[in-house]
């Protein structure tokens, strides 16, 4: 389609290199609406993506499109930037609109001085006579933010650099709506916090995915959501979409259930025998036909990922896992490790968080065994499994096919006392069994980090060590994982930049601060911003004559034995499914206490032999303690909930 005068000028097209495609019809510049969405579809071969989606954008708005891997949030994300024509229906926007895209993945085009790249953007946005004084200051303040030279050549960036190039470009125009794919992928936490102030400081509207639930929370105001082929609004915050959408599938299910009854029930009608086939009603018989029609259409919704159906118990390891003796370890010019001590002991579950580039990775390698430090010494304890879930893939064989790769070439593996086909098991991890056969280098990011995943489970193990395993996880998929881990009963040692993955999984973190420091902070992620917080305040209020300052909380490394202390703990997944299902439980008990004092209050009981009465008044006995016990379990959790115990209780 051929873009008429209507339709604006598209920051997007630069960036991707595309060239935009045609609006249908503008919005007057005097309405605060700046795109709306009129019965837009997209298909990919014979699937519908979405179809009929009615969607409005107004300035202010923060939405994120939420969905699986593969529902089109990066489709319909094309489709608002203008460099994908929608299948069905057409957009309106608003006259003069300036829109721009962060793509997910990073164009291979995209080559020069990073100056260069982000001033395009700024041209791009306010055309081609936009020089002078005020390109050149726009251009210089995006890249100091961002941290990165003006004349640095745009393929010596590592890819977190690279995103945050594109980042600026994208933003450097002051575009009215800004498109973001996955913006927090490849970017460090230092990083992912410059992004959210900068969206802070957006006046325009936002669409973004991510899988980032931490950015989504502080982010949005708005979920859409791409569910089995429907476009959903939902206002307000993430959690209440999560509430709601909820309440909507559980309605879906038992709807579901009434219509297959229904037709159950014709179904048998239209089978009846001669007598009833000359009675036949055929209305009731074009109604059949179309309930036939509606059931072969529903799409049912995806399933979830099962981490935890083949799960193998591992071999305890000893209670000393790794003790690292002041190991030193870097590159000519660049000191990675220095002096760094650390004691790691069974059921620990430790995070490492710090800059790209830094050397988290490069600890871990040197924890395990992979490296061996320049100074000091890591010795390994006892009966230890080592899984390592590896950020660069570099274990996963290309040219294999995706069941070959669980197992290196075995068709078996024991899980739970039994032998599981290698096929059966990947379909835990949503791999059908044709996809089982593709060759591992057709599978998108998400499905090489879920290979991953299978593989990790697929060996026993007592000391998982996970080197970014968020990356390219839906959300849905990143809280079964975080179930798994939270259940598994050794000793963790996770690498991440996803903040509410370290909340919900670790006790205490390894924080590279660069220069060859460690240091191990009680706690997760949340407990380390409010100390750097704090510390920054206690420095403001020194530097005020005659305020006095608040002095820092030690950072100490844990002892042997010793536990996480110092703040309220937060309930992990394991105790907030156990703390709903607790309320259950009580009156399960109660009602058998109940019976057996019925039983026992009848003098017909007294009848049977008397190791039947004692075995009663034993049972009781059992019973009450036990209620004791899950009650006070219950008001423990409770009082955790609510921050008036820390993690030690």
């Amino acid at each position: 389609m051929v873009a008429t005068s209507a339709c604006p000028s598209i920051m997007a097209a630069v960036v991707s290199g595309t060239s935009a495609v045609a609006c249908r019809a503008s919005i007057p510049s005097n309405r605060m609406s700046l795109m709306r969405t009129r019965g837009v579809g997209a298909d990919v071969g014979d699937e519908v993506l979405f179809a009929s989606v009615e969607l409005e954008i107004d300035a202010g708005d923060r939405v994120c499109l939420a969905g699986r891997n593969g529902a089109g949030k990066s489709t319909l994300l094309a489709i608002l930037a203008g460099l994908r024509e929608p299948d069905t229906g057409h957009l309106e926007r608003r006259s003069g609109l300036r829109v721009a895209l962060l793509p997910q993945v990073i164009p291979a085009s995209m080559a020069g001085g990073v100056g260069d790249i982000v001033a395009a953007g700024f041209r791009s946005a306010h055309g081609a006579e936009a020089e002078g004084w005020d390109r050149d200051w726009q251009v210089m303040r995006a890249l100091q933010d961002a941290g990165i030279g003006l004349e640095t050549a745009f393929d010596s960036l590592s890819g977190g650099q690279k995103r945050r190039v594109l980042l600026a470009r994208a933003m450097v125009g002051k575009p009215d709506l800004l498109l973001l794919d996955e913006p927090t992928n490849h970017l460090d936490l230092v990083a992912i916090e410059w992004l959210e102030r900068e969206v802070a400081r957006h006046r325009g509207g936002l669409v973004f995915t991510t899988h980032d639930r931490t950015f989504l929370r502080r982010v949005a105001n708005r979920i859409v959501e791409i569910d089995r082929g429907r476009v959903t609004s939902w206002p307000g915050d993430y959690a209440n979409f999560l509430r709601r959408r909820d309440e909507r599938w559980a309605a879906e299910e038992l709807e579901a259930k009434r219509f297959d009854r229904r037709l159950a029930a014709e179904e048998a009608w239209i089978r009846q025998g001669l007598k009833a086939r000359r009675i036949r009603n055929m209305g009731r018989v074009r109604r059949l036909r179309e309930m036939r029609r509606e059931r072969r259409a529903r799409r049912v919704r995806a399933e979830r990922p099962d981490f935890n159906s083949r799960n193998t118990a591992p071999e305890r390891s000893g209670q000393r896992v790794i003790e690292a003796t002041g190991i030193t370890f870097g590159y000519p010019g660049a000191l990675l490790v220095e002096g760094f001590s650390c004691l790691i002991e069974r059921g620990d579950r430790i995070g490492i968080i710090g800059p790209n580039g830094i050397g988290k990775t490069t600890l871990v390698r040197l924890l395990v065994g992979e490296l061996e430090p320049t100074q000091g010494e890591v010795r390994h304890g006892t009966r230890l499994r080592i899984a390592y879930f590896d950020q660069e893939r570099e274990h996963l064989p290309e040219d294999a096919a995706v069941a070959d790769a669980v197992l290196d070439g075995g068709e078996h593996l024991s899980a739970g006392g039994e032998s599981v086909h290698v096929i059966g098991y990947l379909q835990d991890f949503l791999f059908a069994p044709s996809r089982a056969r593709d060759p591992v280098r057709a599978l998108s990011g998400g499905e090489r980090n879920r290979l991953l995943l299978a593989r990790l489970f697929a060996r026993p193990a007592n000391f998982l060590v996970l080197d970014e395993p968020t990356n390219d996880l839906d959300v849905e998929t990143l809280e079964v994982l975080e179930e798994r881990l939270a259940d598994f009963e050794g000793t963790l040692l996770v690498v991440s930049h996803d903040r509410a993955f370290l909340d919900n999984l670790v006790t205490s973190l390894f924080v590279l601060e660069g220069n060859g420091r460690v240091i191990e902070h009680v706690g997760g992620h949340s407990d380390w911003e409010d100390w750097c917080r704090n510390s920054r305040t206690a420095a403001r209020s020194e530097s005020v004559p005659g305020k006095p300052g608040r002095a820092a909380p030690p950072v100490r490394r844990r002892g042997r034995g010793e536990r996480a202390t110092g703040r309220p703990a937060r309930l992990t997944f394991k105790e907030r499914r156990e703390i709903e299902e607790l309320p259950e439980r009580i009156e399960e008990i109660e009602a058998r206490i109940e019976a057996l004092h019925a039983k026992l209050a009848d003098p017909a009981f007294y009848r049977e032999p008397s190791a039947t009465i004692a075995g009663a008044r034993k049972a009781l006995g059992e019973l009450e303690d036990e209620l004791e016990r899950t009650f006070e379990r219950w008001h423990d959790l409770e009082r955790k909930s609510n921050g008036e115990v820390d993690s030690a209780s």
